[in-house]
Parts: C-alpha cells; structure tokens; sequence
C-alpha cells in the first residue's frame, strides 16, 4: 500500500443519526433489516390502490407495478411538541414534518438540548416534491378559507431547513438544498465545509422524501429509469431500473476534535467529501463516468489516504442497465485493479436494493447505512443479486457483497466511501473511517444514578419509559452514568 497524503482538510465526526425508512422507524431497526437482507418494498393488492385513487384504467393495464417502499403513519405527528395547533399541523408538508422528527430525534441521539448547547447548530437539508400542496391542500376550499398567506411556507421547500431552525430555535446557517438524488449527500458536503469555515459548531445534514399518496404504485414505461416488476436490483443482470420510495435520514456532525474534547460518543468520522458537476455531456438526465472519477479522486484527495485502504463502496447503483456499469468503470479507474496479494479487497453494496431509491434522501441513507456497518464491524448483503450484471466489469477490486460477512479493515482503521449522483449532473462523493477508540477515563462508581425523563405528555412519558427500558435490556453493559448525564443534560425539559 502507497504512503499516504496528508489530509487536506479536518475530519468532522458524526456524533448523532435518525431516520425513517421503508420497514424501519429508527436506525436499530434499520441496521437489523439490513443484516438480515430484508426486502422493505411492499406489495399491495388492487383494492388498496383503488382507495388510493388510482383509476380503473391505471389498474387494469398490464403495466402497472401495485408496490413501493413506503414508512408508516407518515400522517402522524406531535404538534404540541412542535408548538404547532391543529391547523398549522395540518398545514404542513409531510416533508416538513418528517424533517423537523428526524432533526430532533437525531439530536437527542447525539446528546444535545438545543436550548443549552452554548454554540451555533446550523440546517442543511432538502426535500421533495410540492405534491401535498397542489394535491392536498390547494384543492380543498374549505381548507383554504382557513389559512393565512404564512401557511406557504409550511408548504413550500424552499423552507424545509429553516422551518427546522425556527421551530427547534437553531442559528447556525440554515440552507436548504436541491440537486434532485444526490441532494442529501450534497448537504453532508455543505455542513463540514460550514463547520470548518466556523459559521456552526454543530450541524445537521440530510434530507427526507415522502411521495404522496404514499404506497402508490406507477405505471411502468419501457426504456424508463422505473423497474418493471417493482424491485430495484444493483448490479444484476435482470435489473430493470429503480423504484421511488418514502423516508428520510438526518446526520448530527461535529469537527472531530471538538468532539473527542467533549466527550461526544462519535459513530463515524467523515475525513473528506467532494460536490462537482458533469457539465455538458450526452444527456442531461444521464451520468458522466468523467465527471464520477473527478469527485471520487477529489475526495480521497482531500482525505489524504490510498483507495487501496477503502474496503466498501456503498454505490449509488440505481438498478439501471446503463447506469450501474458506468458507476462501477469510473471506480475501477480511481481505485485501479484488483491487488495480486489481496485479490479483490473492496466491497460494494447498495442500499436501493432494501429500500428503494429515496431520491433526495438516498444520499443519506447510504450515509447511514455505512456508519451503522462501521459500528457493527459487519458488511449487509445487496440482495436480489443473482447474476452479476455481464457488462459490469468484476474483475478489478470490487466484490458484491451479497451475504452477511465481518469486516476486515486490513491493517489500518475500516474505511468507507459512499457515492450519490443526480439528475442534471451534480455528483457527491464521501470517505468516510470508522470512530476512533474512546480515550477517557471511566467514571468513578455509584451506588445508584437518577434517570430523569421529560414529555409533554402522558402517552409521550410512557413511550419514553418503554424505549429506555428496552435500551438498558438490550444492552445490559450500557454505562448508567452516561444514560443519567445524557437524560439530565442533553433532553429538552418539557
């Protein structure tokens, strides 16, 4: 292995994670569908389309794919908890809802009460389309006789990451960001290059996706980017194309060395990520295997390491005939061919294989898909993979991880790199390294430890007590003093 370069820029740690994903509502539920190679599209029969408002003629072409990857109770949410009334609530986009769940629930995840921490938490996110809008609200009178011109920007976008800020009372900066599917990793891009320039010392990245009606099939179009039989297949040979779904995911980042000063329980470090474009080339909707070779190589440039100590690429890999060969050329052309002592050392994956393609949020679900590998030492298979795509070239570097393996880092920490290209060209590329060991000393012992818990409501405290109680179960070794720390000074009192 080549000596490598010194990094180019600081590494930013990821000290906090939420999501919501076809078949999980939270991150451990996700790790463990993707250990057990879970297929999280579901199936529905004609009489539920029907109640989604499909037309008889949408049903009865032979086209017409009845499934998606969808997240349940999407139409759930705690308004109070939000200072929200009833009309606000209803209001307001889904998208802008799941943003402002994940953003809190991801900060109590790393630990953190907004209204104590002492310095700036900055927003970057972004979100579907305008569907609820123009489908839901604008067409019903009698809701619209009820709202104020204000309401818009429950409504509208443009306004998903300072929805969050305003709600939460964040005042880092707060940008909301659209590069169609490689929005979210885009926006993990923008906060380390924020937290870096110290305009935040903390910061939110990610982004959410909610299709409405959601669970609605679609019509499959030969020669469109849409699988035909409602299953997204990476780097098979039958893969026809992707499939939209439902969900999203938030990353809470922090510069690495403000968080091992804090003693912040650090997930992952990101040591580098790139953003750049493919310009003009055949086809607008259509990837450049230039342009993906150009961010990848930027990126490990700026991380300053060798791509022969990466041993996984969570691709983009969309499911597509034309798409996923591209991908996987510009990477054996940034990571060369295949070591003669190591054979073909790196992995590759992707997550669309579990959960569909969640546009804006797929970046970020490769983001956390990867950090939850890190954590657990282990790399989840791809599934639907049968045969190897004939025109992907497998001979290089690369092996379909296609079961359930631990994960051998080599000699040096386990390293990662997560790709995520969209539509018009903007491609994001990150490399990101497993935590480092805690250096601390342990606390000393007590006989007991008080573990103070806040809601708003009854129903809410319940729910908390339960999750806490689940938590402590399932992992007995859990250091009490941390729980009591964290409960006392990272929740909101409510």
């Amino acid at each position: 292995m080549a000596a490598e370069r010194v990094p180019a820029v600081e590494p930013t740690a990821i000290v906090g994670l939420a999501c919501r994903v076809p078949g999980a509502d939270d991150a451990a539920q996700f790790w463990r569908n993707l250990a057990s190679g879970v297929d999280s599209v579901r199936d529905f029969s004609r009489a539920e389309q029907a109640a989604l408002g499909v037309p008889e003629h949408e049903l009865d072409d032979p086209e017409f794919v009845a499934s998606a990857p969808v997240v349940d109770d999407i139409e759930g949410f705690d308004a109070r908890l939000f200072g929200m009334n009833a009309r606000e609530a209803e209001v307001t986009d889904p998208h802008h809802r799941l943003m402002l769940e994940l953003s809190r629930t991801a900060l109590e995840d790393a630990g953190y009460d907004p209204a104590r921490f002492p310095g700036r938490v900055g927003v970057f996110t972004g979100s579907g389309h305008e569907d609820y809008k123009f489908d839901h609200i604008h067409r019903n009178a009698a809701v619209m006789s009820r709202i104020g011109p204000l309401a818009a920007v429950g409504l509208d976008p443009d306004y998903v990451a300072t929805l969050t800020s305003y709600k939460l009372d964040l005042r880092g900066p707060s940008l909301t960001a659209h590069t169609a599917c490689s929005t979210s990793l885009v926006t993990v891009h923008l906060a380390c290059e924020s937290l870096r320039a110290g305009d935040c010392d903390l910061a939110l990245a990610g982004g959410v996706h909610v299709p409405l009606p959601v669970g609605r099939g679609y019509l499959h179009v030969e020669g469109s980017i849409l699988s035909p039989d409602g299953r997204c297949r990476p780097f098979d040979a039958s893969a026809g194309g992707t499939i939209w779904g439902a969900g999203g995911g938030v990353a809470v980042l922090k510069p690495l060395a403000a968080a091992l000063r804090d003693g912040d329980t650090v997930r992952a470090v990101v040591l580098a990520t790139a953003v750049n474009n493919d310009g003009a080339k055949d086809s607008f909707a259509g990837p450049s295997a230039d342009g993906q070779v150009a961010v990848v190589r930027r990126a490990l440039e700026l991380a300053g390491v060798d791509p022969r100590s990466v041993t996984y690429v969570e691709a983009h890999a969309t499911g597509t005939a034309v798409g996923d060969p591209i991908e996987v050329a510009a990477l054996r052309r940034v990571f060369g061919d295949a070591d003669p002592r190591r054979g073909a050392w790196c992995g590759l994956g992707s997550v669309k294989s579990n959960i569909g393609h969640l546009s804006q949020a797929a970046g970020i679900a490769g983001v956390l898909k990867t950090v939850l590998a890190l954590e657990h030492r282990q790399l989840p298979p791809t599934i639907h993979v049968r045969t190897p795509n004939p025109a992907i070239d497998l001979t290089g570097p690369f092996r379909l991880v296609t079961e359930l393996s631990d994960w051998d880092g080599g000699d040096g920490p386990r390293r990662a790199a997560v790709s995520s290209f969209g539509v018009g060209g903007t491609n994001a590329h990150a490399v990101l390294e497993e935590a480092p060991p805690p250096d601390r000393p342990p606390a000393p012992p007590r006989d007991a430890h008080l573990l103070r818990l806040s809601a708003r409501t009854d129903t809410a405290l319940a729910e908390s007590v339960r999750r806490l109680a689940g938590h402590l179960a399932s992992a007995p070794g859990t250091d009490l003093a941390d729980v009591a720390y964290t409960l006392a000074a990272g929740r909101a009192e409510l």
